[in-house]
């Protein structure tokens, strides 16, 4: 019997907002990491500016909805909306002075030591002005529009995260009148201008705005440009579609993203140095408070960084290109569907190449036998070849059914594209669920096999993205057993509207189910351990937030079950707090690629069930999206798995560890072997391709097979 333990109380539980902000910094912590390659810290840094600018369109536009409606419920750590808003913007403005900090000590010098230079105005040579002012003329100003602001021209709408200039004039005929002026930064133009490079073969880059800002003055004859300085403002992008009204889904949320350019303004980035009277004047036309207004020591919007990493030339400066290895299931395969019919396939990406996937489609669509092909896409490429070879499909008459979740936050265009590419080729496009987002990832291809019909099916943690699956950390399974097939084709049905949620006999499916599927996997481990048998439950995935299922998990801590997570971006639980998780570590992975594969291990008294998912502990994923939880029968497969997760929780190199105050620590690497798990399963996937290779003919998904990418040793 399990003591009582009031599990509600705030100082058990870590606000989900300042966990993505730590997940956020621990992405800055590779940036700043000199282990990494140089341009790859650059990356780093673009993508810690990135992810600000998503949390602050969606997740602090909420908030500030949520104080603007006098919204004062305190979550589950005990912080109104109010009191969050303050504590982000602490942690936000430390976090940012971090960047900077890294980009002007740190990054800026050791670009030097590589011949690349990135010059502010003043540091220009007389040689390099006279470049750039001819570059000026003949580029830059026939694009640029100077703004005045006056009682007969209002301030203009800016464009969400559009950067621009504003610039304080005077007329020289009536110096004491002061005019406010703004002008757009082109983002039709280069943001990284390269200047002609020296006798030393240097290379020389400044950004458009400092041109501008050079030569501002063209702009305005007959004033005196008093002063000039870059701001950006970042605006709500947080849709809200009334799906249960909109007779098309598709003219809905098309009409709601152009909403998103011109959303509240909820952040102001400005130049350390501006003049505070253009400050005053942005921060009245913009509604903006003190609190929201950063103060950048350098380029405003880190992401032009990713230019610099794209640069030609530089490969020394880089990650060499790891190549996706043959799926070991798959080496000795002649033909995709054969080896299915054989054997429950495994793939781990990107370890293991996604090209099988790709074939899978691209087989069905070719093949004779091939039926129909039913598959969900949430996020897609911009050249998908497997929506390509779907189309296809469809076009040699092939019943083609496809759920595009166009609800796909910041790929709605995307995905809207695709969509009416999909129906002009004749496929039945299904845009998702009114209320819920699908986000399950299954294909399933029905065959006629000798006057019957055959079903074979994957099932992903991942998107159907070639691009993605490149540096995406996720697993697959392909499957003809008929009660996968069974239950694929039931789900099918359920999402086109033909039937009732299902009774199934291998998955489980949120919203319906797989909730109360985790609370009794959970609850079998408490049970387990109240009776003295060993319980163990291994958890990986982005983001645990789903407040029951926290509670659950103190509980099984409570009960003596060894609890270990791996959890990647948001973490809402408190390892290690005395009497209620004593037995809950968490770990973080953030490197080379992104942690993405959800992976559910119980002991369950020896029978060591294992799951696979598209979802994540939240209560969105649980709650408000259609998700699948499929078991892993094959043994093999399974011990394959059970490897990964123990390699994973070995990591001493790239693995941060959670403590109770919610900050994450380096793993002490006392009296362990020194491990970087990534690399691992790099080097194992070539070394298995290698071993088959000598030993067998050439496989039909033969990659390039080099191990410079992984390096000698471990750290």
């Amino acid at each position: 019997m399990l003591k009582e333990v009031n599990l509600n109380k705030s100082e058990y539980f870590i606000n989900r907002e300042l966990s993505w902000l730590e997940f956020n910094d621990r992405v800055l912590q590779e940036a700043r990491d000199n282990k990494n390659p140089l341009l790859e810290r650059l990356k780093f840094l673009a993508i810690t500016s990135s992810n600000l600018d998503e949390f602050f369109m969606i997740r602090v536009a909420s908030l500030k909805d949520q104080v603007n409606a006098n919204y004062h419920k305190t979550d589950p750590s005990g912080l109104t909306p109010k009191k969050q808003l303050k504590e982000i913007s602490l942690r936000t403005q430390q976090m940012v002075y971090q960047q900077y900090h890294t980009f002007n000590r740190s990054i800026m010098p050791v670009l030097k030591k590589n011949h690349l230079y990135l010059l502010t105005k003043e540091e220009l040579l007389e040689g390099q002005k006279i470049f750039l002012q001819e570059y000026f003329k003949t580029f830059i100003y026939p694009v640029l529009t100077p703004m005045a602001v006056d009682s007969s021209r209002p301030f203009p709408l800016l464009l969400n995260k559009s950067l621009n200039i504003a610039v304080l004039l005077e007329e020289k005929e009536t110096p004491d009148d002061v005019i406010f002026a703004t002008v757009q930064v082109p983002s039709v133009l280069p943001r990284m201008i390269e200047l002609p490079k020296d006798a030393e073969e240097n290379r020389y880059f400044i950004l458009l705005e400092e041109v501008i800002s050079l030569f501002i003055e063209d702009l305005f004859l007959g004033h005196t440009v008093l002063s000039a300085y870059p701001y950006r403002i970042t605006r709500n992008a947080d849709l809200t579609i009334e799906e249960e009204e909109a007779e098309d889904l598709l003219i809905e949320i098309e009409r709601s993203l152009k909403k998103r350019k011109w959303g509240a303004a909820i952040r102001l980035e400005v130049d350390e140095d501006i003049d505070e009277k253009l400050v005053d004047i942005l921060k009245n036309v913009l509604e903006i408070h003190n609190g929201e207004v950063y103060y950048i020591n350098g380029p405003l919007d880190l992401t032009f960084l990713l230019q610099l990493y794209a640069l030609e030339g530089y490969d020394h400066l880089k990650y060499v290109e790891y190549v996706s290895q043959v799926p070991r299931d798959l080496i000795d395969c002649e033909e995709i569907l054969e080896a299915i019919d054989e054997k429950d396939i495994f793939l781990h990406h990107p370890y293991e190449s996604f090209d099988p996937v790709v074939e899978f489609v691209r087989k069905a669509a070719t093949d004779p036998k091939v039926l129909a092909i039913k598959q969900t896409l949430y996020r897609v490429s911009g050249k998908s070849p497997i929506v390509q070879a779907l189309v296809e499909a469809a076009e040699r008459g092939k019943q083609v059914t496809v759920l595009l979740e166009v609800k796909a936050r910041f790929d709605e265009e995307n995905n809207i594209q695709w969509a009416k590419k999909l129906e002009k080729a004749g496929c039945h496009v299904i845009y998702g669920l009114v209320g819920l987002k699908t986000h399950c990832k299954i294909t399933l291809i029905v065959r006629m096999e000798e006057n019957r019909i055959k079903r074979y099916v994957h099932l992903g943690t991942g998107n159907y993205n070639d691009i993605t699956a490149r540096f995406y950390t996720d697993m697959g399974l392909f499957t003809c057993n008929q009660h996968f097939g069974a239950d694929a084709s039931a789900i099918f049905n359920m999402l086109s509207g033909y039937s009732d949620p299902p009774d199934l006999y291998k998955l489980e499916v949120a919203p319906l189910n797989l909730r109360n599927k985790f609370m009794q996997l959970i609850e079998t481990e408490i049970e387990n351990a109240q009776k003295g048998k060993q319980a163990r439950i291994i958890a990986k995935m982005n983001s645990l937030v789903d407040t029951e299922i926290i509670k659950n998990l103190y509980r099984a801590s409570i009960a003596g079950v060894k609890v270990e997570l791996i959890i990647r971006g948001i973490c809402c639980l408190k390892p290690g707090v005395p009497d209620i998780s004593e037995n809950i570590t968490v770990i973080s992975i953030v490197s080379r690629f992104l942690e993405h594969s959800r992976i559910f291990y119980f002991y369950n008294d020896g029978q060591e069930n294992l799951y696979l998912s598209s979802c994540d502990w939240m209560p969105r994923n649980l709650d408000r999206r259609v998700e699948i939880l499929f078991p892993i029968e094959s043994l093999q497969i399974k011990e394959r798995i059970i490897d990964i997760l123990k390699i994973t929780l070995l990591d001493t190199i790239k693995a941060k560890q959670l403590t109770a105050e919610g900050k994450y620590i380096k793993i002490d690497k006392r009296g362990k072997k020194l491990l970087h798990s990534q690399k691992y399963f790099c080097k194992q996937a070539l070394k298995t391709a290698k071993k088959h290779l000598k030993e067998k003919s050439l496989p039909v998904f033969q990659p390039i097979l080099s191990d410079k990418s992984i390096g000698e040793d471990e750290n």
